[in-house]
């Protein structure tokens, strides 16, 4: 079975450029979907933080964006018409997608997810912290939607409480 993380968090980064894209230019684009991988990398890893839990993940599948997308007014219908669908929908996860957004909202949150990611079996997953723990201003400029904390926040609320619990130090271990 599978055991790897990267088609959730691959289109919960898609979604999360889709629903807060960065201004124009390759630049801007490139370094926004750094973030947002990065982000989506450490929530997927915080979320099924055991190979078993990503077997099942691979087995059951993440849930799609369809919640997301009815909460943020956004539509696949630009991607069915540009690519004739819009299969990576279906593995968005909504847990990552508000864990992401909480971590890039939050750069102390996200030195606390990264710092926790070591207690699953993808220790050293999400590389260099930097770009969510201390995020340069060119980092911030080139995703201005996307590291917004009121933008965020109807996408964040979602499973911000269960974050929350997971990163306290005296939390229970990893779900």
């Amino acid at each position: 079975m599978p055991t790897d993380l990267t088609p959730v968090a691959a289109a919960s980064a898609r979604w999360l450029l889709t629903a807060y894209p960065p201004p124009p230019g390759a630049f801007s684009r490139a370094t926004a979907e750094a973030q947002a991988l990065q982000a989506a990398t450490v929530a997927a890893a915080l979320r099924y933080p055991a190979a078993l839990d990503v077997e099942l993940l691979h087995l059951l599948g993440p849930g799609g964006s369809h919640h997301l997308d009815q909460l943020s007014g956004t539509s696949d219908s630009a991607d069915r018409a540009d690519a004739g669908q819009a299969d990576w929908r279906t593995w968005v996860d909504d847990t990552v997608v508000s864990w992401a957004a909480c971590l890039l909202a939050d750069p102390a949150l996200a030195a606390r997810a990264h710092q926790a990611v070591a207690a699953t079996d993808h220790s050293g997953i999400a590389g260099d912290p930097r770009r969510l723990t201390l995020p340069a201003q060119r980092d911030t400029e080139a995703a201005p939607l996307l590291r917004h904390p009121d933008l965020l926040e109807p996408v964040a609320t979602l499973h911000r409480p269960r974050l929350l619990a997971l990163l306290t130090p005296e939390a229970s271990p990893l779900p």
